[in-house]
């Protein structure tokens, strides 16, 4: 089949190569987020789904709206038969899921209908799931609420952030995709609507969300911390500056008042609402990344400090 894929960040990439690399269809162009700026130079950058596909010699579209008018002639000059997503993060309207033949088709990481929106790995790991996955399903104008093609699922591991659990979903989701668009193309494979039971909703998680509350429960402090690494990235207050935290490890055999910092010779911990948490990597304003225990040897901790 003629395929256009959209999609902008690295988690898509499995995805586009696997397409790429089959010998039953052909990718004729890529739809990604305008160039943006990057790094101290603020130099105009690629998505990482526009450089692979410049690095394969196909066509790549950027435009700011999915729906522009010149944009959709394009879209419907290239004919294509069926339009991958991955991670786009741009809306279509109707007109434009209306062009290609067979529509649409989204890989989704989390088990529809649960963890619908934009961070579902991250609610995964916030909400402390067993089991997760992904999906395929036909995009409709309502959020991620379309038939569903094909599911894996993936365990979701007691240390994993969402970065590594993305990681490995993102490699099980490319074979997913390929096989929905194969078996789209056979006429194989039928799209089931999604239970109205057990629908949630994961929204976009902002840099506020990402803070830190040591009055929780040593639970919650460690999947809130996994669950934002790498992206946004949890912090906290301390001294009244922004301390960016690493994941944490709940530790069961000390107590502390909530958010009181105790130095040992060999981690660093903070207390919560239950248990204390043994810090990670800490990265204190102007500084570079590094173990709790240097951070806390060369900032000099008095008794009784708190992290807020």
């Amino acid at each position: 089949m003629r395929l256009v894929f959209a999609g902008t960040p690295e988690v898509a990439l499995p995805s586009l190569r696997a397409l790429i690399d089959s010998s039953r269809h052909d990718v004729v162009a890529v739809v990604t987020r305008p160039d943006a700026p990057s790094g101290r130079g603020r130099r105009l950058e690629r998505s990482p789904v526009g450089a692979l596909a410049d690095e394969h010699g196909i066509e790549v579209l950027t435009p700011a709206k999915a729906g522009d008018p010149e944009f959709l002639d394009r879209l419907r000059a290239l004919e294509p038969d069926l339009c991958p997503v991955v991670a786009y993060g741009n809306l279509l309207p109707q007109r434009t899921l209306d062009v290609p033949k067979f529509g649409w088709v989204n890989l989704h990481f989390s088990v529809l209908p649960a963890w619908r929106g934009a961070a579902p790995v991250q609610a995964a790991v916030r909400n402390g799931d067993d089991i997760t996955g992904a999906s395929t399903f036909r995009i409709v104008k309502e959020l991620d609420a379309g038939p569903v093609f094909g599911v894996v699922t993936e365990k979701v591991r007691d240390r994993d952030t969402s970065g590594d659990l993305l990681a490995r979903l993102s490699e099980s989701g490319a074979h997913l995709l390929l096989s929905t668009v194969d078996g789209i193309e056979d006429g194989t494979l039928r799209a089931v609507d999604q239970p109205a039971e057990g629908i949630t909703y994961a929204g976009k998680i902002t840099v506020e969300d990402a803070r830190l509350d040591f009055t929780a429960p040593a639970v919650a402090v460690d999947r809130l911390a996994r669950a934002v690494t790498p992206d946004p990235g949890a912090w906290a207050e301390f001294r009244n500056e922004r301390l960016k935290l690493g994941p944490v490890t709940p530790v069961d055999d000390v107590t502390l008042p909530a958010g009181e910092i105790l130095v040992e010779r060999k981690r660093v911990l903070v207390g919560t609402a239950t248990t204390a948490v043994a810090l990670g990597e800490v990265q204190a304003q102007g500084k570079k990344r590094m173990g709790a225990t240097d951070w806390a040897r060369g900032t000099r901790i008095e008794a009784g400090e708190r992290i807020a």
